[in-house]
């Protein structure tokens, strides 16, 4: 039986004039053998960008790279020939695969906050390829990944399922994974608790081989993700 939490306030921090930057795990100069990743799941980084600025061209291959809007914009090039607008409640699914170059700028008139998690393929050499769809919050989960692009979520390369929600104050989520499945709960805003434990703003929890729990919701409702990685 696993439960593994990690608060907030010990993630990794970058910060620059214009990108607040906090990670979940090991991430660029930052590296500690304890916190590698959980599963498939690599990077959680939790970026405020400040307007005009961003991240120019630069590579990746060989990872599912997934971008949670959560608030303002960011403008989004790569070599694949898209240029689009990435808007608070959508998200970006793109597979580097074989190689792929973007930039990731914000072109809106203030800052902007985002998700970036970065999940192992099941194998190298994937075609690149690029998705990205707005998403409506409905009452309980909402899929936001999974590897077959079932109920409208976006498909990846890798058997991992995500979905987000936004229980209200007093409100209670299953956190319901298959038996055969490891979960991380990221708080993205907001407060609770879950498997006995509180959680706030940038909190993240895995867990394993554990019965079925529940989430339920702080006095300020929270906003969260939910992973099913294999």
């Amino acid at each position: 039986m696993t439960l593994v939490f990690r608060p907030a306030g010990e993630r990794f921090h970058s910060q620059l004039d214009w990108l607040d930057s906090w990670h979940s795990f090991s991430f660029s100069h930052h590296h500690d053998p304890a916190w590698m990743g959980f599963g498939p799941l690599r990077v959680i980084n939790d970026d405020t960008i400040a307007a005009g600025r961003g991240f120019g061209m630069h590579p990746h291959r060989d990872m599912e790279i997934v971008t949670v809007m959560v608030e303002g914009q960011l403008n989004h090039r790569d070599s694949m020939g898209h240029s689009e607008v990435l808007r608070a409640g959508e998200v970006q699914a793109m597979s580097a695969g074989t190689g792929v170059v973007h930039s990731e700028m914000n072109q809106g008139e203030r800052a902007c906050r985002l998700l970036q998690i970065w999940i192992e393929p099941n194998r190298e050499g994937h075609a690149p390829a690029y998705r990205q769809e707005p998403f409506q919050l409905r009452p309980g989960w909402t899929p936001l990944l999974d590897p077959d692009g079932r109920q409208e979520a976006l498909a990846i390369n890798r058997d991992v399922r995500l979905w987000r929600a936004r229980p209200a104050a007093g409100d209670r989520l299953t956190l319901a994974i298959a038996a055969d499945a490891t979960g991380w709960l990221q708080v993205i805003d907001g407060q609770g608790t879950a498997f006995g434990r509180p959680l706030q703003r940038g909190d993240g929890l895995g867990f394993a081989a554990l019965p079925p729990d529940s989430f339920e919701a702080g006095a300020d409702g929270a906003d969260l993700l939910l992973f099913e990685l294999r």
